[in-house]
């Protein structure tokens, strides 16, 4: 086993107690504009855009440092096409014969079926695979430590990020999804957690009415 290496944590940046209110308030207001878009735009997008975006999620922390996260971008129209067949099967499915009521109650105010156009006209489809297990370079598989939490929290870093630099996204979780790895032709280690609609929204888009919960509704201090 080896020793440990450990560096000068030199790039923390320390701000008085002002500045720090201040970019926790301007941060606040910048998450709290965030939307769940189901209108897409076609409009492009340049690619480094989001390869920037991926790259901040991709700083997450991660069990024993493993990153076990990997992100596949898809533009192409044929697979887009796939995905959005498969996933309106499996919507289907859910919608009309596995969703309990309470449930589809849950979703009504939300106006949602099972029709996913938005599969096909955004500009981005970001699939992310949570790695259950890695590999050396032999081919012998590696334990991945809390990967459901790791990936959990570079999705959330990468949805940040797309706010961050104006575009809109939408959180989709067709199930089950199996089929992304057969259409994108991930290996057996890779779960799909979790499909990322990214783009411009479409103009005119409209979203749900709703209400976030207040403060004393989600922390407590103790």
């Amino acid at each position: 086993m080896s020793s440990p290496k450990f560096i000068a944590l030199a790039d923390y940046h320390e701000y008085d107690s002002d500045e720090m209110n201040r970019r926790a308030a301007s941060f606040y207001e910048q998450m709290r504009r965030r939307r769940t878009v189901r209108q897409f735009s076609n409009r492009p997008v340049p690619r480094e855009i989001i390869e920037q975006c991926i790259l901040a999620a991709s700083t997450a922390p991660s069990g024993a440092n493993l990153q076990p996260w990997h992100f596949v971008v898809i533009t192409d129209p044929s697979a887009k096409r796939q995905i959005r067949v498969a996933a309106e099967e499996e919507e289907k499915e859910f919608y009309y014969k596995r969703a309990p009521k309470e449930w589809l109650e849950a979703l009504t105010p939300l106006g949602t079926d099972e029709h996913k156009p938005f599969l096909e006209i955004a500009p981005y489809l970001i699939a992310i695979f949570e790695e259950r297990y890695g590999r050396l370079a032999t081919g012998e598989p590696v334990k991945h430590y809390y990967p459901k939490e790791s990936v959990g929290i570079a999705t959330g870093l990468l949805i940040t990020a797309i706010q961050e630099v104006g575009l809109v996204s939408l959180t989709h979780t067709p199930s089950p999804m199996k089929f992304l790895n057969e259409i994108l032709g991930r290996p057996s280690n890779e779960s799909p957690f979790l499909l990322l609609v990214v783009g411009y929204p479409a103009e005119g888009a409209m979203v749900p009415d709703i209400k976030r919960k207040r403060l004393e509704e989600v922390c407590t201090f103790v």
